[in-house]
């Protein structure tokens, strides 16, 4: 009956999902345009905004547009402002007020010593390169990286470490020449969008406090689960131990057909995420799990049982991450429930009802041909009595699965899902 009712549920949830999902469209950007990708994810995120549906990308890159910008990827954009603003040329009637004292507070792009923040002046290569060098972790960077490129010279003295640095981080743009770094142009929208869209891919880089509040938020599995409490920022999701989480059987399985050491593969069918709406682990993730042991059947309808252990994940872009889980379960193993042994004896009771209504009848028919109801009667309880004997002390069942069928996992340590 659960498989029956989930493969409907199933079915409901792909006709909800048959609507179709719409991209982003930007009018001065080209499929082929060579910042199309990061410029898309950019708007996608609402890192970098759209005006009439152009992204003007050839344009250049403001101080203030820089500052909006680097909030969203940092999820700063809401910090409580707790400092008094002291920029002569940034009144509260200015619509980026807020945004440029919480950048001022978190240290992320400073004043001029004349006391002023010059919100429209344009942003040099070098100048966001230094602020992507500030926010990242410290290193020691060789310089001689930089060595690569034909204008390495051109860099200024105090952006040398910067470059290093970034450049080792994979944190910085090339174009059109990957072998120029043109560190005193000014910094287009569309390099910015590159800049942008490689910090957050890395935003495990970026030092603890310039990084949003953490917050906690809570799945809703199970109901008898230990623990449901999920601690979310931007970089990760740290699911904590006792959560309980749904994953799916990628193949069939067959108990008598494993042994343990083997590997057996589990998968989201679905995104799973909090309550609060955030995402933890997206649908198509797969779970590695690895046999530990397996028991068979064994007479008096015990159950076949089988102990997997997941040991890790894969996320759908390849990344793969530690895992541990076992079933949910008081033994944590995998068998067959209830409803199957109670439908194993069933048909055992059924089928010595019959067995036994036919002897009965024929034992009857022998020796009074008119006496057949009788021996049915007598025959048939008496057949469904031994049928139902016989199946509570024969061998119980194999643990079988379909690919696709669910199962519930028990987290044993806290995971670590890095975004």
């Amino acid at each position: 009956m659960k498989k029956f009712i989930s493969g409907v549920m199933a079915l409901c949830l792909l006709a909800l999902n048959a609507v179709p999902v719409l991209a982003v469209s930007i009018s001065d950007v080209s499929a082929n345009y060579w910042a199309s990708k990061e410029i898309n994810s950019v708007v996608t995120d609402n890192i970098m905004t759209l005006s009439s549906n152009r992204f003007n990308p050839e344009g250049n890159m403001t101080r203030v547009e820089f500052v909006n910008a680097l909030l969203k990827v940092l999820s700063n954009d809401n910090l409580n402002v707790s400092i008094t603003n002291k920029f002569s040329d940034v009144s509260k009637a200015n619509p980026n007020y807020d945004n440029i004292l919480r950048s001022q507070q978190l240290g992320l792009v400073y004043g001029y010593p004349n006391g002023t923040f010059q919100p429209n002046r344009t942003v040099l290569r070098a100048e966001a390169q230094s602020v992507v060098s500030h926010i990242t972790k410290d290193m020691d960077a060789d310089k001689a990286v930089l060595d690569q490129f034909k204008d390495a010279d051109e860099i200024p003295a105090w952006a040398l470490g910067v470059y290093a640095k970034t450049i080792n981080y994979g944190i910085y743009v090339n174009y059109p020449d990957s072998r120029e770094l043109r560190p005193n142009d000014n910094l287009s929208r569309a390099e910015a969008a590159v800049l942008l869209a490689r910090l957050k891919e890395k935003l495990d880089l970026v030092k603890a406090q310039y990084i949003g509040v953490t917050r906690v938020e809570h799945l809703n599995v199970k109901r008898n689960a230990p623990n449901n409490e999920v601690t979310v920022n931007n970089i990760q999701s740290i699911v904590a131990e006792g959560n309980v989480l749904v994953v799916s059987f990628e193949d069939k399985f067959k108990s008598e057909e494993h042994q343990p050491g083997d590997i057996v593969t589990f998968f989201a069918q679905e995104d799973i995420c909090t309550e609060e709406g955030s995402l933890v682990i997206p649908a198509g993730t797969k779970f590695v799990a690895t046999i530990c042991d397996i028991k068979s059947e064994i007479w008096f309808n015990k159950n076949a049982r089988v102990y997997p252990q997941l040991t890790k994940i894969i996320l759908p872009d390849g990344r793969q991450m530690a895992f541990n889980a076992k079933p949910f379960s008081k033994d944590y193993s995998l068998k067959e429930g209830p409803w199957m042994t109670a439908g194993k004896l069933l048909a055992y009771t059924a089928s010595g009802a019959v067995i036994g209504g036919g002897i009965g009848t024929g034992v009857a028919f022998i020796p009074d041909p008119q006496k057949i109801g009788t021996g049915i009667a007598i025959g048939a309880p008496v057949g469904a009595a031994v049928g139902l004997i016989t199946g509570l002390v024969t061998p119980g069942l194999k643990y079988h699965a379909k690919a696709g069928e669910d199962i519930y996992v028990i987290l044993l340590d806290d995971a670590t899902i890095a975004k």
